[in-house]
């Protein structure tokens, strides 16, 4: 299905599908030396595959997905069963029933019924507080397994959220009870065994990995019968594999950078595509800063920032301008918000009339203190140190003097969700998680929106609308809820939202059923075939 995208600058088609289910070899790609289609792909990662545990979060979310299954799957077209095979809901929305698949087996030959899924929640559950920041783990009062064919799960309150959560391949994919350690997995596992359309077969730490078809999964056999995935950190070198046919598919919103996409656009021998808006690059402002706690020099800087140049002088606009903290096409996201346009004169006159007057050496001043800030971005991202580096410039002829560092991956995440910052680098977390769970994360330090919001007077309003959505059963409520967090923040001005980014994908035109699904974590192997 061939749909418009994202960019308005590319030339060309680039076609697009919709997830529709559940679902070492450098030979070049297409036909094989008999004439044959090729049933091997050559996949590539940044990095090796980790620990592939599903109820924790280190592992890569593309090899979790073709390992393990869930008890339902988030499409476009709606919720469908998986692992169950269909569920019904009480009248109250409490008790969710589901009536589990008949004859499926984990790949270890261990029977996948009620029981095995309750051993899994009862894993899941035992390191409950790890997955707070899924609200129904904190409105849950029991899971059971009444027979063989049923699964259970009892909420204190409406969850409305709760199949999307459960959709989710990280914590509530199924693995084999045989790979429990004394039937817990909070502390590892012995190995990666699911229900799903492939199996791990071979791995060697930061070189490939290597998946094959599970010939006795339950659902339609994938065509391609091997994954190998190799692991190439540098970006250019990648894309070199994939001109020398080494590899078939570049796959990631951060794995291709925009100056490559823009190469292969009228290509005949690759192929690019790109998603519909996946999540928001963003700045946090900390509002417990002294300076920033003042509304009006927050919405100053919204004004000075130019969200157009950033889109095409740094992304070739292959991700466009972002006025809101969501997309409007996330659900519930399409909201009547005024913009913060770019208005370097006006953004001026703000910061004036807040008090902050132009300094002898063009640094703004009020009651004696300079109008300096820190803004932190994560080292490993090129594009974050590139944006980092227009914005200082920027907000320097407005007289703002900001100073940027970055700090590797982890410790600016620690720094983040501590509130160690003026300024932060954050994405919103893209579907299934928008909006409700990255809102309902709002409400703990999961990340750094909750300590940039504890200067504002209206949070613990924001946060009890939050709440409110969350056990919401009516709709229309549920989306003037919507309406009124996402107003609130936008005009409190916490997030400089700055381009909507998109999954890309760039691969050899003989690879067929390449799309983009509704988790944009998720690489739809089990879809795609050679011609």
């Amino acid at each position: 299905m061939n749909r418009k995208l994202c960019s308005l600058l590319l030339a060309g088609a680039l076609s697009i599908g919709l997830l529709t289910g559940c679902g070492g070899n450098t030979e070049p790609a297409g036909q094989t030396a008999e004439g044959a289609a090729r049933d091997e792909l050559i996949f590539v990662n940044y990095r090796d595959i980790r620990d592939l545990n599903p109820h924790l979060y280190a592992g890569e979310m593309y090899a979790q997905s073709i390992l393990y299954d869930t008890l339902v799957s988030s499409t476009a077209d709606g919720y469908e069963g998986c692992l169950a095979e269909d569920w019904t809901i009480s009248e109250d929305g409490r008790i969710y029933t589901f009536n589990i698949r008949d004859e499926v087996y984990f790949s270890d030959g261990t029977l996948c019924d009620a029981n095995a899924i309750l051993a899994n929640f009862n894993a899941i559950i035992e390191n409950k507080d790890r997955h707070t920041w899924l609200e129904m783990m904190n409105l849950l009062v029991g899971v059971s397994a009444p027979d063989a064919d049923t699964f259970v799960i009892e909420l204190s309150e409406p969850y409305y959220p709760m199949l999307t959560e459960l959709s989710c391949i990280r914590p509530f994919a199924m693995i084999s009870p045989e790979c429990m350690i004394d039937g817990s997995t909070k502390d590892g596992v012995n190995g990666y065994v699911g229900t799903g359309p492939y199996v791990l077969t071979d791995f060697v730490t930061d070189e490939y990995a290597v998946f094959e078809r599970n010939e006795n999964y339950w659902g339609e056999a994938p065509a391609i019968q091997k994954i190998t995935v190799k692991v190439i950190p540098d970006n250019q070198t990648r894309i070199m594999a994939l001109e020398s046919g080494e590899i078939d598919l570049i796959f990631g919103k951060n794995m291709i950078d925009a100056d490559a996409i823009s190469q292969y656009v009228d290509s005949d021998k690759f192929t690019v595509s790109l998603s519909d808006p996946t999540s928001t690059r963003h700045i946090v402002l900390n509002t417990t800063n002294e300076i920033l706690s003042d509304t009006a020099v927050r919405q100053a800087l919204q004004h000075a920032t130019n969200r157009q140049a950033i889109s095409e002088g740094i992304f070739y606009g292959l991700e466009q301008p972002a006025d809101t903290l969501y997309a409007p096409t996330i659900p519930y996201c399409n909201v009547d918000l005024e913009p913060y346009a770019y208005d370097a004169e006006l953004a001026a006159s703000m910061l004036e009339q807040a008090g902050w007057v132009m300094g002898s050496d063009g640094i703004r001043v009020k009651d004696g203190k300079k109008l300096e800030l820190d803004l932190l971005y994560n080292s490993d991202s090129v594009t974050e140190k590139t944006i980092s580096e227009y914005l200082q410039s920027e907000y320097l002829k407005l007289g703002i003097s900001m100073n940027i560092h970055g700090e590797e991956e982890q410790s600016y995440r620690d720094n983040m969700k501590a509130g160690n910052f003026d300024m932060v680098f954050n994405i919103c977390w893209g579907m299934p998680y928008d909006p409700q769970s990255s809102l309902a994360a709002m409400r703990a330090p999961v990340y750094g929106d909750y300590a940039a919001q504890q200067g504002l007077a209206d949070k613990a309003e924001i946060d009890q609308a939050i709440t409110d959505i969350l056990t919401s059963t009516d709709e229309a409520e549920r989306q003037e809820l919507y309406d009124f967090v996402l107003t609130r923040l936008h005009e409190d001005a916490v997030y400089i939202p700055l381009t909507y980014e998109c999954n890309k994908a760039l691969y050899t035109s003989d690879l067929q059923g390449v799309h983009f699904g509704t988790d944009q974590y998720d690489v739809p192997f089990a879809d795609m075939y050679f011609a």
